[in-house]
């Protein structure tokens, strides 16, 4: 078949799951056609047989304050539709990239299938918005199909929406061929000092995320064992983030490492993972480091039980809870216990959520879209 994907091609879950899933597909045959405004972060590392991508110009023009994404993203799906003969497309947001795909479709004389994946900012916060909760709902509502990537997410948008559309939940995934406790690179790893164990938080540093929370969790587990903390990513919660730092004391013991895009090389050496999060449609970061080996302490809301069983792989408990979250950090990372939640970790990632069983589900709404065997 001949697949398109759009998604942003920056550092974050929806773009990685997308390129994943691509890449996947790719292997599997399939002519993948990336279609967004730049190389996406996780193609960047090698060339790849049966992967396309095709580029989003954006045009500058006096009469406009901005360049017009969404029309020239919903004029290169038209074109690169028609001239590849795609199958069809499927785009990761409601907003704005199944309205493009729309558009596109319009262009094409209704001659375009699309498939949407929700993926939760598009749900939970621009879609809240007035302003774009009609568009939102008519994005939905006109894409073939609609996947979301957990229930909850579901729940919540059949709930703000009130759509007729039957969504199907397909959860995130992980390669294990990419994310592994036993992966080796040729570069920076993070190293432990003197026995210490590696806190690790991976996120855009949206104020969603919590990231404050990260440095109070981590202040009070220091004081209890030797320990080291690393942030990977940018984003606007930094400036208060070093402020923390600043004022708890603890500048020697926080590393930024800004974005990274092999995070696969950095997971396998740390010990545990903090998501503190106000809400989370699912939880790759966390899925990620789980695969890697890595346990994880985060906020029992959204999709994340279903990725963490509390006890289990980690502890979930209720978002705000520093303490309570601190305190299950030192139990986990405790000698006796963390070698039995790394093992159920990698266990869990590999029996549940491998790409080997989620991407076939993939492929057979697409088949089923596009009328193929």
């Amino acid at each position: 078949m001949n697949i398109g994907i759009t998604c942003y091609p920056t550092v974050g879950g929806s773009g990685a799951v997308a390129t994943e899933l691509g890449l996947w597909l790719a292997g599997r045959g399939h002519k993948v056609h990336f279609i967004t405004t730049d190389l996406p972060f996780r193609l960047r590392e090698n060339y790849h047989e049966n992967v396309y991508c095709h580029k989003v110009i954006l045009q500058s023009y006096n009469l406009l304050k901005n360049p017009p994404y969404t029309l020239a993203l919903a004029v290169k799906m038209a074109e690169v539709a028609q001239w590849e003969k795609l199958d069809l497309l499927h785009v990761h947001y409601a907003i704005p990239h199944a309205v493009c795909a729309f558009l596109a479709r319009e262009m094409l004389g209704g001659a375009l299938k699309f498939v949407t994946t929700l993926h939760g900012t598009d749900v939970t916060l621009i879609g809240q918005d007035p302003s774009y909760t009609e568009i939102t709902r008519m994005a939905i509502e006109r894409s073939d199909a609609v996947t979301a990537v957990s229930a909850s997410l579901r729940a919540e948008t059949y709930e703000t929406f009130r759509t007729t559309r039957p969504i199907e939940v397909i959860p995130n995934f992980i390669d294990p061929r990419r994310f592994h406790p036993d992966i080796h690179c040729d570069h920076f790893h993070p190293q432990a000092r003197d026995g210490e164990k590696i806190l690790v938080h991976a996120s855009n540093f949206r104020n969603v995320k919590k990231v404050d929370d990260v440095v109070r969790i981590f202040h009070i587990v220091q004081e209890s064992i030797p320990a080291r903390l690393f942030f990977i990513g940018e984003g606007e919660a930094m400036p208060l983030v070093r402020k923390l730092c600043r004022d708890f004391g603890i500048t020697d013991k926080v590393e930024f490492l800004g974005e990274q895009e092999s995070v696969a090389c950095i997971l396998p050496r740390c010990d545990l993972f903090l998501l503190p999060s106000w809400l989370e449609s699912f939880g790759l970061a966390a899925l990620e480091a789980m695969a890697c080996g890595v346990p994880v302490v985060a906020s029992k809301v959204g999709g994340l039980p279903d990725v963490v069983e509390d006890g289990v792989q980690g502890r979930l408990l209720r978002p705000g809870d520093v303490e309570g979250m601190a305190a299950a950090a030192v139990e986990i990372l405790d000698s006796v216990n963390l070698p039995r939640y790394r093992e159920a970790c990698v266990r869990l990632s590999r029996e549940r959520f491998d790409i080997a069983k989620i991407g076939p589900r993939y492929e057979s709404l697409y088949q089923k879209l596009a009328g193929k065997p």
